[in-house]
């Protein structure tokens, strides 16, 4: 019989690799790896904007890592940098800053290795229920926005031409992202974050015809790895969020080895036909 915070760790893990499989399949197509790290280094930036306004730690992460993608398109406009010099600066800048401020707030004890590595078996029914509650809005809007989104992904002037207006696209599916990160910052962590978007959707990638079925197969991978994660976290006595990202990894490096001939399908990318 399973303990109840190790079945709160299971549903927790599973309702969060649901919602991070089709938005890590955006950050995949979209080249956004190093976005992704950027938004989440700003989470220790709002962590300690949210001790230090004393507000709560969701908000306070989404808040910065809002800001951070509005500084990053602001940045891009005035086009002095590449885009990676910008994701470079950002992400350090705002890691550097959280841990400064983190420093200056004497009076408050922060668990940092909880933060950066997460702590999915304390997760409570309240966490739950925003994980679920939050997942499912978020999942929504990327359901409104798929087609304009897609659409701007296989080619940005054709999207603008049709009047899907990529740009607004590409802000919200940020602001997106920024809510993934306040959601699952607890649960695999500052530095784990990104992993779990990028593994499950490069694993799905090898079993998909469609950008829609590459979506599924990589909430259902992020699924697994997060189940198989737990466990073996449970029976080798190690550590459970980075657990997950190697349980991740083992199912990315299993899917190198499938037989194309016998699955018939083949690498999918947005624009393919099956």
């Amino acid at each position: 019989m399973l303990d109840d915070f190790f079945t709160r760790a299971l549903v927790a893990g599973v309702g969060l690799a649901i919602v991070a499989g089709p938005l890590g399949c955006f950050v995949v197509w979209r080249r956004m790896a190093y976005f992704g790290d950027t938004m989440a280094h700003s989470a220790l930036l709002g962590v300690a904007l949210a001790f230090w306004f004393e507000i709560n730690l969701m908000v306070g992460v989404f808040i910065a890592a809002a800001m951070a993608s509005v500084a990053l398109l602001a940045l891009q406009r005035q086009g002095t940098l590449s885009t990676d010099a910008l994701l470079g600066i950002l992400s350090h800048s705002t890691l550097a800053l959280g841990l400064v401020m983190v420093a200056f707030m004497s009076w408050v004890r922060i668990d940092l290795m909880g933060f950066l590595f997460g702590d999915i078996l304390a997760v409570s029914r309240l966490d739950i229920a925003m994980i679920y509650g939050g997942g499912a809005a978020v999942l929504a809007v990327l359901a409104w926005l798929w087609r304009p989104l897609l659409a701007a992904t296989v080619n940005g002037e054709i999207a603008e031409a049709e009047g899907m207006r990529p740009e607004r696209a590409r802000f919200i599916f940020m602001l997106l992202m920024a809510a993934m990160i306040a959601i699952a910052m607890k649960i695999v962590g500052i530095l784990l974050i990104t992993s779990l978007l990028i593994i499950p959707a490069a694993a799905g990638r090898r079993f998909a015809a469609t950008p829609e079925t590459m979506a599924v197969a990589a909430s259902l991978t992020g699924a697994v790895a997060v189940v198989t994660g737990l466990f073996g976290s449970l029976h080798f006595d190690t550590p459970s969020g980075p657990s997950i990202v190697v349980a991740a990894l083992i199912l990315f490096l299993v899917s190198l080895v499938r037989l194309p001939a016998l699955l018939g399908t083949r690498d999918t990318q947005p624009g393919q036909s099956p």
